[in-house]
């Protein structure tokens, strides 16, 4: 009897010929395909102006939009003087200062989260404590940090990485409550049976199995922060990416907006691809017990 989680996991296969000869489309290419037609689509409405390009702009201007605020270039036809990228800053610096942000932030919950989600799962009292107040931070759009944030730290990049911090710090603790919540009651009577003390059963059974949904609470947090870095940087944001995006929005800059909105897609999928890749070399053994 076939596996369910063969049959789930296999990838589709497309006949070639009747024989039954066949060949696999995988994620990859299955992937190359959607972008393919989305742009293909997105060409051809804007080709027959079906939309108006300060709404939607073309590939091609996407594009162009793109080169120019990763290279030197003049400020308008006719006129001499030189500028960098885009607001004194290449696209890529704007990339790199957000990515700076989100890890400070996002580095910070992920010292600080996992160590409260564990304290709660393993002490009943700090659970009822502080379950309130975490599930209370968890359901507050980004947004409604931000004025206060701002009052607090004002307008630099302390208010920025506080903000993130918050974005990321309940995922990361809930995911790591989950975790040691999960764990079955047979593996620690299992170990307490063979002898482990309290710091043993905790440190060799708790732990290791709960660093599976600790790094599934990273990877979620990581996207919160971020879907997160545009408000973030609605007030002097300049470097960022966010900031680049909202300005240009501001400017009826369309194609240089879908651009930033782009790479910070792709820069999310890449990030997330990594700590995924991370994951499955700290914890192989997910899934499996």
């Amino acid at each position: 009897m076939t596996d369910v989680a063969e049959v789930t996991m296999a990838a589709p296969t497309v006949d070639v010929q009747p024989g039954g000869r066949r060949w696999q489309v995988g994620p990859v290419w299955a992937g190359v395909v959607a972008i393919g037609l989305v742009v293909s689509g997105w060409t051809l409405v804007t080709a027959l102006k079906l939309v108006d390009p300060l709404y939607l702009p073309s590939p091609a201007a996407v594009w162009d939009a793109f080169v120019r605020a990763n290279s030197r270039h003049t400020i308008a036809n006719g006129v001499d003087r030189v500028v960098i990228g885009e607001q004194g800053y290449y696209l890529w610096e704007h990339l790199l200062a957000s990515m700076q942000r989100i890890a400070i932030g996002v580095g910070a919950a992920i010292l600080v989260g996992p160590a409260v989600g564990f304290l709660m799962g393993m002490v009943a009292p700090v659970r009822w404590v502080t379950g309130p107040i975490i599930n209370f931070l968890r359901a507050l759009p980004p947004l409604g940090y931000i004025g206060l944030l701002i009052v607090w730290f004002g307008i630099g990049d302390t208010s920025k990485i506080w903000l993130l911090f918050l974005a990321a710090f309940p995922p990361i603790v809930i995911a790591t409550l989950d975790g040691v919540l999960a764990v079955k009651p047979d593996y620690l009577n299992a170990a307490r049976s063979l002898g482990a003390n309290r710091a043993q059963v905790v440190a060799l059974v708790v732990l290791p199995a709960t660093l599976p949904q600790v790094i599934s609470g990273i990877r979620i947090a990581t996207a919160f922060a971020w879907t997160t870095v545009v408000a973030a940087e609605l007030n002097n944001g300049i470097p960022g990416i966010g900031g680049l995006a909202y300005i240009s929005g501001t400017q009826l800059n369309t194609p240089l907006t879908i651009a930033c909105i782009i790479v910070i897609g792709v820069a999310a999928v890449l990030l997330d691809a990594i700590i995924a890749a991370i994951g499955t070399k700290v914890v192989p053994w997910k899934g499996k017990s």
